[in-house]
């Protein structure tokens, strides 16, 4: 088969009035199932209503709260031919910003949502000449009418999936038909998908993880997945748990910080009656994944039928489609020791009997069916050999055809040849990494890369030593950076952290700072040079809960980001 189109119009044959889709209102009510069929007829209806509007090939604004009425939308525009642009309706000023941007790089020709929004949507949209003008369209009051779906080639866009803006500008991913079905086979193959896999997930479904893994992945291997809000897993988050057991879930997963929330929030009397033991792929993916987090989870949910070895570690990134690599099911996570000094000299080596410079990292698998990676010096462009840290490329029928209007962008990251390898072209992600024994490791991004005195430092590493240090701080909610300063000769080390809302009006930032300095001044050898101390929720982050490094730096040199506190070095610390 060519396109998911025509993959739900054969699953809608077969399967019928088969649930696809439960819909969990605040996570634990339903509020709603799609059958397969149900969906079909769905798409059919808001289709006919698109084409006697516009014609195949224009950019389309989807903008819904998670939930049903999204799902039908976004198939609705793949039966008429019409490029689905998914994104969040806007809530606050620096979302309808983002909004204002995707909208102008896309050159979108209407908005698709529901009529209890569209009178919010249109007052959002009218505050800026680029969207005023665009005409507001509720899918749920276009009436049924008979339409026979676009018959989608694999060269065809099938949507544009906005970046989440980590390193700058949101850009869109041009993924084509051909690239959605050859990632969704990824998934499937990997993950050993089938009939009676059961899914489970909260993730924004307008992020390629929630798109393409929650909400695309059940209709291609015929199966049925449970949805929730991404905000009722944020505010209770063992109602994921609770929807997992409650449904029998196989396969449920989000990034890293998602498995910390529930450890740090656990109930034992939330948790009573919890069976975890069906969960078989648990998986991890979209930053670094840590190895403290696996096994703090595994500790703790292991006496309600959770296995440690459902862990599924990925890599995958949205200009690949979703997913790039993994692990076998069911099998131990790989964890790799290494020496910390010849990781900041990008060379791995095991550890030294007795040596205090160790750090642990996660393998992230290997790659499936067509995928190839390759890792890459970033400077000579040249392959790197194994345990040899350089830039990941990828290869193959996944990689998305570039940046919609964006030649430039386009060129510098899609469709780089490597010597040697004629006929191969390849994806420069922009994350460093290595390969061992036919394993992944991510080590971090490129651009978040801290060069101090010649040194490479991880900012992972580096926010995780910060785990504990002062009872002010959030957990798992930091930012290490570099910026550049001419009285040290070079970059020198900026923390930005989030502090607990009781603690905001009287936290001591100098205090903060010693705290800081003592966690990482015997491990890295590195001295604090300044700390911006933000409130609950202000750290920026993707929609996935990557840290976005290059707004906190750009924020804290230009004097913008929002502190409740500031400490710089310039200012007493004695005891340092």
């Amino acid at each position: 088969m060519r396109s998911m189109i025509e993959v739900l119009q054969q699953q809608s044959e077969r399967l019928g009035d088969k649930d696809l889709y439960i819909f969990l209102e605040d996570g634990k009510t339903e509020s709603g199932r799609l059958t397969y069929a149900g969906l079909d007829r769905a798409a059919r209806r808001i289709a006919a209503g698109l084409r006697q509007r516009y014609p195949a090939g224009e950019r389309m604004l989807l903008l819904y709260p998670p939930g049903q009425a999204f799902v039908e939308a976004f198939f609705g525009c793949l039966y008429a031919g019409i490029v689905a642009v998914p994104a969040f309706p806007p809530m606050q000023p620096e979302q309808m910003e983002r909004l204002f941007a995707i909208a102008a790089n896309a050159a979108v020709c209407g908005v698709l949502t529901t009529s209890g929004l569209r009178a919010f949507v249109e007052s959002q949209l009218a505050q800026t000449p680029a969207t005023s003008g665009l005409t507001c369209t509720p899918t749920d009051a276009l009436p049924a009418a008979p339409f026979d779906p676009f018959p989608a080639q694999t060269t065809d866009l099938a949507y544009l999936q906005y970046t989440s803006g980590s390193t700058g500008a949101p850009k869109g991913v041009m993924v084509t038909h051909g690239s959605l079905m050859a990632n969704e086979r990824v998934i499937f193959d990997a993950f050993g998908h089938s009939q009676r896999t059961i899914g489970c997930g909260w993730l924004p479904v307008y992020h390629d993880m929630g798109l393409v893994g929650n909400v695309l992945q059940p209709v291609f291997y015929g199966g049925s997945v449970v949805l929730m809000p991404p905000l009722s897993f944020l505010k209770r988050p063992v109602r994921w748990l609770q929807a997992i057991s409650r449904y029998g879930a196989n396969t449920a997963g989000g990034p890293n910080f998602a498995y910390d929330l529930l450890v740090r929030r656990f109930d034992p009397a939330a948790c009573a009656g919890l069976d975890l033991s069906r969960w078989e792929v648990a998986f991890c993916g979209a930053e670094p994944v840590l190895p403290g987090t696996l096994r703090r989870f595994a500790e703790t949910f292991a006496p309600y039928g959770f296995r440690a070895e459902a862990f599924y570690p990925c890599y995958g990134l949205a200009e690949s489609t979703l997913m790039v690599s993994g692990p076998q099911k069911l099998t131990p996570t790989k964890i790799l020791a290494v020496d910390r000094q010849r990781l900041e000299d990008e060379q791995v080596a095991a550890p030294a009997h007795g040596c205090a410079r160790t750090t642990e990292l996660v393998s992230c698998g290997h790659s499936w069916q067509d995928t190839l990676i390759r890792i890459v010096d970033p400077a000579t462009g040249a392959a790197c050999p194994d345990e040899k840290i350089g830039e990941v490329w990828v290869a193959g029928e996944s990689v998305a055809a570039g940046y919609w209007q964006n030649p430039t962008a386009s060129a510098e990251s899609f469709g780089l040849t490597l010597d040697g390898e004629p006929g191969l072209r390849f994806l420069r992600t922009g994350d460093l990494g290595f390969l061992h024994a036919g394993n992944l490791y991510i080590t971090g991004r490129l651009k978040d890369l801290i060069i101090i005195r010649g040194r490479n430092y991880f900012p992972q590493d580096i926010e995780t030593a910060l785990e504990g240090c002062h009872p002010a701080l959030r957990p798992g909610k930091y930012a290490a950076f570099g910026v550049e300063n001419g009285a040290e000769g070079g970059e020198v080390l900026v923390i930005a952290a989030e502090v607990n809302r009781r603690d905001a009006k009287t936290v001591d930032p100098q205090a903060v700072a010693l705290a800081i300095q003592t966690a990482i001044g015997p491990r890295f050898q590195l001295r604090l040079h300044g700390l911006a101390l933000l409130k609950a929720g202000g750290l920026p982050q993707t929609t996935s809960g990557k840290v976005r490094r290059a707004d906190c730096q750009a924020g804290y040199v230009s004097g913008e980001l929002a502190c409740v506190a500031r400490w710089e070095s310039g200012e007493t610390m004695r005891e340092m």
